[in-house]
């Protein structure tokens, strides 16, 4: 009876403490009910909403459609790793992942590596000098990314090109191969997005234009940024044609790799010349069959810029410059309009 009665006292006087200590704070304004109860709440909303399960039609939904750049959403990303490839990310909607740890915001570069996921569409217009030593070549490509969920997106490609082929005199505009891309995160921590993708080019353009060609492209690719607004972006793959007008074509099997440096200057909101970044991209080119007596190595250095222009419209520029010889063109300058959605 004696220790009943004193658990009760211990138990009256510890509320009482409490009591007394939360009247206390709240009269130094250290703390308020309305602080008490959002606590409660948040504590109680958090786990509900990491622990949340997901129909795949939701995840596919909110992913494609859903509004993935809110802070809300935010909260939603997670780090994925080697370790849980196959565990982590596949059941829960696609968010835009945060900047990285300088700061710098995940976006893509005209004739750079991807490395991370987006969700947009991009229109690209380019325009080769000199192309084959036969006249001006052009060609525009639409490119939609389409993310599913954390961990696999799906990126396709429609092109057109118009030029006079390698001995015609007149030019001849019509589509080019159709590309399809299944691309899955490797990894994504908050400086680091690791990716691998496939790249299927189907033979549905016009042989005079030098595509009809069926190929598969396995690329790996990667995206860092740890200091200020620098970004170093990249990878490497093959190229490997199977079927269509190989010959006719001249497409061959190659080693291909990327590696661009950019800076970024200016914030996202501060249009029309946002997110504005300046970069320079490399790439390579190496043939690794012998369907040819040469197999001369191709490498070209593209200086670009990207800005935002509002209304998350962005602007793209570039100028790809061979710096091997021979190359098709003596240079290629790129442009590109792009909406985020």
């Amino acid at each position: 009876m004696i220790t009943k009665q004193i658990i009760k006292k211990t138990q009256r006087r510890f509320s009482a403490a409490v009591c007394l200590g939360i009247v206390l704070l709240s009269a130094s304004g250290e703390i308020s009910a309305q602080d008490i109860v959002d606590d409660i709440v948040d504590d109680q909303a958090a786990p509900a909403q990491a622990d949340r399960d997901y129909s795949f039609s939701e995840v596919v939904t909110e992913s494609v459609t859903g509004d993935v750049y809110s802070d809300k959403a935010a909260a939603n990303w997670q780090d994925l790793s080697y370790s849980n490839l196959f565990s982590k990310g596949w059941d829960k909607p696609w968010v835009s992942p945060p900047n990285g740890g300088g700061g710098a915001p995940r976006q893509g570069w005209l004739n750079s590596y991807d490395g991370v996921f987006y969700r947009l569409g991009i229109a690209i217009f380019g325009w080769q000098h000199d192309l084959t030593n036969n006249g001006d070549g052009y060609t525009g490509n639409l490119s939609n990314y389409t993310p599913l969920n954390q961990r696999f997106e799906i990126t396709t490609e429609i092109p057109v090109t118009s030029n006079r082929g390698a001995f015609g005199s007149d030019s001849q505009t019509n589509f080019g191969d159709f590309r399809i891309s299944p691309r899955i995160i490797l990894s994504e921590s908050k400086n680091v997005t690791q990716s691998f993708g496939v790249i299927f080019r189907t033979p549905t353009g016009d042989v005079f234009n030098g595509n009809h060609v069926a190929a598969i492209t396995p690329q790996y690719q990667f995206w860092a940024n740890s200091w200020k607004g620098l970004v170093v972006r990249g990878g490497a793959g093959f190229t490997m044609p199977y079927s269509g007008d190989l010959n006719r074509t001249g497409a061959r099997s190659t080693f291909d790799a990327n590696l661009a440096v950019g800076y970024y200057f200016t914030p996202h909101d501060f249009t029309p010349i946002g997110d504005m970044v300046w970069f320079v991209s490399t790439n390579l080119s190496q043939p690794i069959d012998n369907r040819a007596v040469n197999s001369n190595t191709f490498v070209s250095l593209t200086p670009g810029f990207r800005i935002h222009l509002g209304q998350n419209w962005f602007l793209h520029g570039a100028v790809e410059v061979p710096v091997t010889s021979p190359a098709s063109y003596d240079y290629q300058v790129l442009g590109g309009i792009m909406k985020v959605y």
